[in-house]
Parts: structure tokens; sequence; C-alpha cells
């Protein structure tokens, strides 16, 4: 099912091609022993949590050399993925939670993505500095808003600002009322049209 990531990237190495094929078969293998996936959903594996992560990929590029904190990456989504992706980018992946810290680093380590650092902290603790922090649905937006907006860097490090890049689902006009002026929110489905992602959004905050 790798092919339907090839599909919408067409341009990936075959170094990234490559990786990206081997990723079900390093999480089936930890999902085993620890849950990080939903066993029921693993069958979507490459649609539902690897294309889900890369539609970030479809609104902005990574500048080389820019770091990115993924807050809250459970089993290393969206940071696994995107670190494929943007090999030249460093992707800080935190969670306060041992066992997901344990699989992210050892599924970076089986697969030689030497751009990932593995962070066990709560973001609450993290007062590290990032040009973009990434995060799939860990809480509402405001909340995360409130304890990330801290962790953004000044410095900016390409065409688009600084900001906290969110995948969200469902009806978000309660929870972006406070940011209306400032968000850019764009549905995934407009890039794939698979039914799942069809109340699937992405959410840009310049922060």
């Amino acid at each position: 099912m790798s092919e339907i990531i090839r599909k919408y990237f067409p341009d990936l190495t075959g170094s990234q091609i490559t990786i990206i094929s081997k990723l079900e078969e390093v999480y089936s293998q930890w999902n085993t022993r620890i849950n990080v996936i939903s066993r029921k959903d693993f069958d979507n594996f490459y649609t539902h949590h690897v294309l889900h992560s890369l539609a970030i990929a479809k609104i902005i590029r990574f500048r080389e050399g820019t770091r990115v904190l993924d807050a809250g990456t459970g089993g290393g989504f969206p940071g696994i993925p995107l670190a494929i992706m943007f090999p030249g980018v460093r992707f800080f992946l935190l969670d306060s939670i041992a066992k997901k810290i344990k699989v992210v680093s050892s599924v970076a380590d089986e697969l030689g993505l030497k751009n990932v650092i593995p962070v066990r902290k709560r973001i609450e603790e993290e007062t590290g500095r990032y040009e973009f922090i990434v995060s799939r649905a860990v809480m509402a937006f405001p909340e995360l808003v409130k304890l990330t907006r801290k962790n953004i860097s000044r410095d900016k490090a390409g065409e688009s600002r600084n900001g906290l890049i969110c995948l969200k689902g469902g009806d978000l006009s309660e929870e972006l009322l406070p940011f209306s002026d400032k968000a850019i929110v764009n549905d995934i489905s407009s890039f794939f049209p698979e039914p799942w992602f069809e109340s699937k959004k992405i959410v840009y905050l310049p922060l």
C-alpha cells in the first residue's frame, strides 16, 4: 500500500521510497508489543497515518536546517513521515509517555533516520525554540497554542512565517474562532480525494 504515497509524491527519491516501504513492517512489529496504532486501523496504515502526516508537505516545504517540534508525537506521527520527506530538517519528537518515545527512537534507528531526535517530556516543560511546531490533534487548538507559543522561534526559517501546523478533523469553527483573522485552513481532501480525508484539515497559524 506504500504505492499511495508514491502516487501523491512522485518526486520521492529511491532511498525515500525504500524507507517508506519499510514503515508498515517496522510498526507492525512494534504494534504487537506496544499498541501505538489502533489494531483495527492498522490495515489503513499508509492512508490514515503516513499519507495523513504527509499532507503537511502539501502546504509547506521546510528549508534545510529548520528545527521542527512534533508536540505529542505518540507513535511518531506526523514526525516520522515528515522526517523521511525532509532529510535535511531536524525533527524533535516529543511525548511524555516513555513507551511511545521508546517506539519512536527504535523506529528511527531501524529506518536510519539521523534527523529524528526523540524527547521524553511534557510540552509544558519544553523550553527549546523551533521554527515550526507540528501536531496531530492532541488537544483543542486554543490549548495547543497556549502551550506551544513559547517554543516558536522568532528567527524566520524560510518563505513561510514560523508557526504552528496542526492536523485536525471535524467542525473547527468554535476552536478556531479566536484565530479567525490569522489561521489558514486547508482541506486535505483538496490534495487527497480518498473519502477518509473528507473532514480532515490542516490548520496553519503563523506566530
